[in-house]
């Protein structure tokens, strides 16, 4: 793989999941790409789907979850042609995800020791040993103190802190290239989020890792991301660095969601919300998904999906107004 090539390139990937009620488009066309060594981040309201976004790529759906259609390319090759067997090879050893609650993902009748040797054991040719020592430097890695007594505890007897930082041990004790970290601190009180993002940081740096952060929190995607996606209802509305994503945001739904945040000097004022509510993906609007809630609505964002084109250098927006000069 060229140096210059990107590890994980999503294109046009589309997921759908059958219900009672009809099928729901949670993907449509999801597309970007994700380099070496890189943070990028997706954020988006609950719903909009980052998560399906991230069980696609591992092949993790629900039985009521199908793609559809589109690529997921990792080093090159297509991970939706790999059949089950190839597919958990790649997963854990190659593409590790930690989950966000952490509790629902660790077993409560094994022991922490068990848990992490047996993920350890399955993607490494190692014996017993020799895994438990490298399941006591992965924890050693997340600043977990003890490791001794982590390894012999069970998930209850552990704080969500330790859980979710035993989840990132986990996940790096295979040495993956990519580590997928879905909301990673929402159930954590804000002094506990800090500390495992500044672990997940130093890992990242050590590790050289290839990160896809999802979150509904900017202020998470402003510390810890190279590269943003917005999404909005199943697409992907505006990429951009980090920079230009906060200061200059182009596509009318993320300057909602920027001007939303509460600031020191709108502390006695009534908070921005952008108007309408999250569309049903059973029957999501015609055209542009945005344009029942958009100020800069015009007749084609009804009855046109728009193109993703690249405003700037690294800078990719999909929005008529935006591509008429209506939104500057």
């Amino acid at each position: 793989m060229s140096m210059d090539m990107p590890l994980l390139i999503v294109e046009n990937l589309k997921t759908h999941f059958y219900t009672y009620d009809g099928i729901v488009q949670a993907l449509d066309g999801v597309t970007f790409e994700l380099y070496k060594g890189e943070t990028f981040g997706l954020i988006g309201e609950t719903g909009c789907g980052k998560t399906a976004t991230a069980l696609s790529i591992m092949r993790l759906l629900p039985e009521n979850g199908t793609i559809a259609e589109g690529r997921v390319l990792f080093k090159g090759e297509n991970l939706l042609e790999k059949d089950e067997e190839e597919m958990r090879k790649i997963r854990g050893k190659e593409i590790s995800m930690i989950f966000q609650e952490p509790s629902a993902y660790l077993n409560p009748v094994f022991t922490v020791r068990e848990q992490i040797i047996d993920v350890i054991m399955a993607h490494q040719n190692l014996e017993r040993e020799e895994a438990e020592e490298k399941a006591i430097e992965a924890l050693k890695l997340v600043a977990l103190p003890d490791p001794e007594r982590i390894l012999g505890s069970y998930p209850h007897e552990l704080s969500g802190g330790m859980q979710q930082r035993v989840m990132i041990a986990m996940a790096l004790s295979t040495n993956p290239d990519l580590l997928i970290a879905d909301e990673p601190t929402s159930y954590l009180d804000v002094t506990v989020q800090a500390q495992i993002l500044e672990h997940l940081k130093n890992v990242k740096r050590k590790r050289n890792l290839s990160l896809l952060l999802i979150t509904h929190n900017m202020g998470i995607v402003a510390e810890m991301c190279d590269r943003v996606g917005v999404m909005y209802a199943g697409n992907i509305v505006e990429i951009g660095n980090v920079r230009q994503i906060i200061k200059k945001p182009c596509h009318p739904y993320t300057m909602g969601l920027l001007a939303a945040l509460p600031r020191p000097e709108t502390r006695r004022k009534k908070l921005y919300s952008i108007k309408g509510s999250i569309p049903d993906l059973i029957n999501p609007p015609s055209g542009c998904r945005f344009h029942p809630r958009c100020p800069y609505a015009m007749e084609i964002c009804r009855r046109r999906k728009p193109q993703t084109v690249e405003v700037e250098p690294g800078r990719y927006v999909a929005c008529h107004a935006v591509e008429r000069g209506v939104v500057t």
